[in-house]
């Protein structure tokens, strides 16, 4: 059994440093008494069970006091741990948020409107894995840890905005933080799936240098360019103007991310529109499962009802003889 909230006995310090001035003080008369002739004539005659018991409700609130303090501690029943063995793919996305994901080659919306609609999508379907996001621009920035809850980062990616971190693209750091939240998970069924449209111009490390990392961690990087169809023939640049130039995604650029991919053991793959976009995310999704152990701890059962009501019950009942049959004059 434990406590959930045992800072609540606190609370019997006041009661307890109250009880005790008072029986520092047992001998002093009140302030405010009504004073009667002495009756030691009658010292020796037998006492009442009323006057016996007139201690019982200072009793009975002190007892109830204290056992509504410990129902308010919340005691709990811990409940049987199980080792639940599970087929889980461990996946982090990294999601490239820069000025440039707003060049609407890509309808309906923008580059990032169509991205985040696609790997929202390709979450949902990943019930039973454990995915996470990164998001980066100049920075990169954890959007979600590695986790189970597939609705929950659903609606992270739907709420992605452009503009919420400095701008820029920093791949290589991006991808060394997505690779550090699989470092401790089995690399068969772990890889990074980057969605980018533009090359590297910040940050450490390198995207090279990441790949490096990822080869040595055994994890699998996959690569998605961004670009409109001709942008791509043409080895030429987009440019959005909406105050500055997007970034640049040729033939160059293409080839390093090519080259870190295949360092990797896994494949870059170029987007020209939606539709090819989600074919690719089928093509990512047969990832090989592992084995993963996952302790659960059963719910614990609440305690507190077998102590509230008996605290209370105790209280009332003292609130009723104080009142009545065991009142007594100041």
């Amino acid at each position: 059994m434990r406590l959930a909230d045992p800072w609540v006995l606190a609370i019997l310090l006041l009661p307890l440093g109250l009880y005790a001035w008072r029986w520092w003080h047992r001998d002093r008369p009140p302030a405010h008494r009504i004073g009667f002739p002495p009756l030691r004539f009658l010292a020796d005659a037998p006492s009442s069970r009323r006057l016996r018991l007139r201690r019982l409700p200072g009793v009975l609130g002190a007892l109830g006091l204290v056992l509504v303090t410990l129902a308010l501690a919340r005691p709990q029943q811990v409940g049987e741990i199980n080792t639940v063995h599970t087929k889980s793919r461990n996946i982090m996305l990294v999601l490239d948020i820069s000025s440039s994901m707003k060049a609407p080659d890509f309808q309906p919306g923008n580059r990032l409107t169509v991205a985040r609609g696609i790997l929202s999508e390709f979450v949902r379907r990943r019930q039973g894995d454990l995915l996470g996001l990164v998001i980066f621009s100049g920075r990169a920035f954890l959007q979600a840890p590695l986790g189970p809850d597939v609705q929950i980062l659903g609606k992270l990616i739907d709420q992605v905005e452009l503009g919420i971190l400095p701008d820029g693209t920093a791949i290589g750091t991006a991808l060394a933080l997505g690779l550090s939240q699989l470092k401790d998970m089995p690399p068969k069924a772990s890889a990074v799936i980057l969605v980018t449209d533009g090359a590297n111009n910040t940050g450490e490390p390198t995207p090279l240098a990441a790949a490096e990392a990822a080869r040595a961690l055994g994890i699998q990087v996959y690569a998605i360019g961004l670009s409109a169809v001709d942008t791509m023939a043409n080895k030429e640049s987009y440019v959005w103007r909406a105050g500055r130039q997007a970034d640049r995604l040729l033939a160059s650029d293409e080839a390093i991310l090519d080259r870190l991919t295949r360092r990797t053991g896994g494949q870059y793959f170029r987007a020209t529109d939606p539709e090819v976009l989600r074919s690719i995310m089928d093509r990512i999704d047969p990832l090989e499962r592992t084995d993963v152990q996952i302790a659960e701890l059963r719910d614990y059962r609440e305690l507190y009802p077998f102590l509230l009501i008996p605290g209370l019950l105790l209280l009332a009942l003292q609130s009723v003889l104080a009142a009545t049959w065991l009142r007594s004059v100041p």
